[in-house]
């Protein structure tokens, strides 16, 4: 166990390690912290149908989840992630679909149970600060919020933790890079286009620079190569790649020492 803090980061699916938190991954495991990522789902409604020439029956989704598993590990083993748990409930899909019924799915989950999991791993790893999304699940994915749920439950459990953050985008950056991409002919997955507006300049409590992590963050996304609306993210040209990738933004959620925290260190004042 590192003596300078352990990060945990908790998210939905596999891929979202890359997109959301990759940069700060390394940013913080070159620097000498713990980094655990905790993924909630096997997303196993994440590979598009084309993959099966059009269908997609049952007897393909333990294809699905072993190709997403071992993209995961790939993913991890490429941006500084010290321990990977995946909890391995099923994908809920997307508001509307017929799998949000599926008592297996994760937003069925028993919240207590998840956050109990959470829990263990968080008093396990003596984590300090912990990452996952926003109350709207960074772009409204059931899954998301779930996680959102979840984690917090689990800081109603535990004191370990003392700080929860949230990643976000601010409204500037998507302003200037979604016009800039759609003049190149890039095509953005769906999360950007549901992202909203972003989040006020004013609202970001802490900023990572990831610029000397682009071309990792980039690998990672292409590790999971199932996940074709992401395609044109791993071919995007550095410059177009940074202006989205190259920092990391947060709101801090919960302090339990009520302080505030301002610029480019997660775990400021806690060392």
């Amino acid at each position: 166990m590192t003596s300078r803090g352990t990060l945990l980061i908790v998210h939905a699916h596999p891929d979202d390690e890359a997109l959301f938190t990759a940069g700060t991954s390394l940013h913080y495991h070159q620097r000498g912290y713990r980094v655990v990522v905790v993924t909630c789902t096997n997303g196993r409604l994440g590979i598009d149908d084309q993959w099966f020439g059009g269908d997609h029956p049952e007897h393909h989704s333990e294809w699905v989840r072993r190709t997403r598993a071992s993209e995961l590990v790939a993913s991890t083993q490429l941006i500084g992630i010290d321990r990977l748990i995946t909890l391995g409930y099923n994908d809920s899909g997307l508001p509307g679909w017929p799998h949000n019924e599926d008592p297996t799915s994760f937003i069925n989950a028993d919240t207590d149970r998840v956050a109990r999991l959470l829990t263990d791993v968080i008093d396990e790893e003596q984590a300090s600060v912990v990452v996952t999304y926003d109350e709207n699940g960074y772009y409204g994915h059931p899954d998301h919020i779930k996680a959102n749920v979840v984690t917090r439950r689990a800081f109603d459990l535990t004191t370990t933790p003392q700080r929860l953050f949230y990643p976000v985008t601010p409204r500037r950056v998507l302003e200037e890079f979604i016009p800039a991409a759609s003049a190149r002919g890039v095509h953005l997955p769906l999360w950007v286009h549901d992202a909203g507006d972003g989040y006020d300049d004013a609202a970001v409590d802490v900023t990572i620079d990831a610029r000397d992590y682009a071309g990792a963050k980039q690998q990672s996304i292409a590790a999971h190569a199932s996940q074709v609306d992401n395609a044109d993210l791993t071919s995007m040209d550095p410059d177009l790649f940074e202006l989205l990738f190259g920092r990391e933004f947060y709101v801090l959620a919960f302090d339990r020492r009520a302080t505030t925290v301002r610029g480019s260190n997660l775990f400021e004042g806690i060392q």
